[in-house]
């Protein structure tokens, strides 16, 4: 279903969920999840594998309905809006379909244009505009089977420029990528922030969040804290959160570096 154009209501957050919970039939997703999130934000949501992060995205996507409470985008609801763009684990996608980084850009077009309709010279110019600033413009024409991670995700950010995407929700979007990569989308999602573009991520790794992130909620199926990463990240907040399968070192900087042996897939 193509997401229709819903008028924004003035004053409200760009995401409101009250009370979100989905029950899945081997168990609980995530419970009772409410909080708010402005325009031009930029939070990690960080827990355990299991813990619920990545039906958490598909509430706020729209693609997952929840058993109780509600998500407004915009005081609308989540499905009614084209201004969301949702990447997925890089681990879903099938890489091997034959097709171009510009074809998969164009795709975010598809919502502005109206499905089976041919794009446009000024559709085109917004894919080139938009591999252009996540600096893949040369591999316009490249099978996506081609790329390395660090690129496959900046080519899904481009397909999320060209939907003209306000908030962009990603599900894990570091994982295997090497440092330098890691380095080229923080200096996208940079970039998008000073546009007013809200971006809501998926993490595993604490550290990262901490250092890169002003706002995290740190979850498992409830919502054990959300803030500053010195108020989410207590001791407590981490046991809490992650119980027998935590490890805390403290580090020069005063950073705990942890791993969490619990190796559930998450939903």
């Amino acid at each position: 279903m193509i997401k229709q154009h819903q008028p924004h209501q003035e004053d409200e957050p760009i995401i409101r969920a009250e009370g979100v919970s989905v029950l899945y039939e081997n168990g609980i997703g995530i419970e009772d999840i409410s909080f708010s999130l402005s325009v031009s934000q930029r939070l990690a949501v960080v827990g355990p594998n299991g813990a619920g992060k990545s039906t958490l995205l598909k509430v706020i996507a729209g693609v997952l309905t929840p058993t109780k409470g509600q998500v407004k985008i915009f005081g609308g609801e989540p499905g009614r809006h084209i201004c969301i763009a949702y990447l997925t684990q890089r681990s879903q996608v099938d890489w091997n379909f034959p097709v171009t980084v510009a074809d998969v850009v164009m795709m975010g077009r598809v919502g502005k244009m109206g499905l089976f309709r041919n794009p446009k010279s000024s559709d085109w110019e917004i894919v080139n505009q938009s591999l252009k600033i996540v600096r893949m413009d040369s591999l316009a024409n490249r099978q996506i089977n081609q790329l390395s991670g660090g690129q496959q995700q900046r080519m899904f950010i481009a397909r999320a420029l060209a939907q003209e995407a306000e908030l962009m929700l990603m599900d894990e979007p570091f994982t295997g990528l090497d440092v330098s990569s890691q380095e080229e989308v923080f200096h996208i999602l940079d970039e998008l922030k000073e546009k007013g573009v809200t971006v809501l991520v998926s993490l595993h790794d604490l550290k990262v969040a901490a250092q890169r992130f002003n706002q995290l909620m740190l979850l498992n199926k409830r919502m054990i804290g959300i803030g500053t990463p010195e108020g989410v990240l207590s001791p407590e907040n981490l046991v809490a959160a992650y119980g027998g399968h935590l490890h805390l070192v403290p580090t020069e900087d005063g950073v705990l570096a942890l791993g969490d042996t619990c190796c559930d897939d998450e939903e």
